[in-house]
């Protein structure tokens, strides 16, 4: 049994076309690592609803939820995350340099192009198998 601090996350896999959303953190320990967007679920909170304002307050986006994808359990060096990750579609997405220092669509053969955070490869790596 572990002693790390748990944080349970929702993250979307936003597709326009052939192409998936990165977002390159901008804080943190994480920093410079690209990531799906979206956060922590808040008391009370469902990971649908979680991911909706998250990325309403992260990139100003509306987004419309279509599956799920995956659940991913994973061990940092200082925390254990649960990610659960949903297909979407997004509209109005607009950069938050606080919170992201770039955003890029990435077509399948560009998925492996940018140093995606350790939680997020394996979800990469199904995305690859699927596109």
């Amino acid at each position: 049994m572990t002693n790390l601090p748990h944080i349970h996350v929702a993250a979307a896999i936003i597709k326009h076309d052939d192409k998936i959303l990165a977002a390159c953190r901008g804080y943190g320990d994480l920093k410079g690592a690209w990531e799906f967007p979206g956060g922590k679920l808040e008391p009370g909170e469902g990971p649908k609803e979680a991911l909706k304002r998250e990325l309403f307050e992260e990139l100003n986006a509306d987004i419309v939820i279509e599956e799920h994808f995956d659940t991913i359990n994973y061990k940092y060096p200082t925390f254990e995350v649960t990610m659960e990750c949903y297909l979407c579609q997004g509209k109005n997405i607009t950069l938050d340099p606080e919170i992201h220092t770039a955003l890029k669509w990435l077509t399948k053969d560009e998925l492996f192009s940018v140093n995606w955070l350790p939680a997020d490869l394996p979800v990469v790596k199904k995305l690859a198998t699927i596109l």
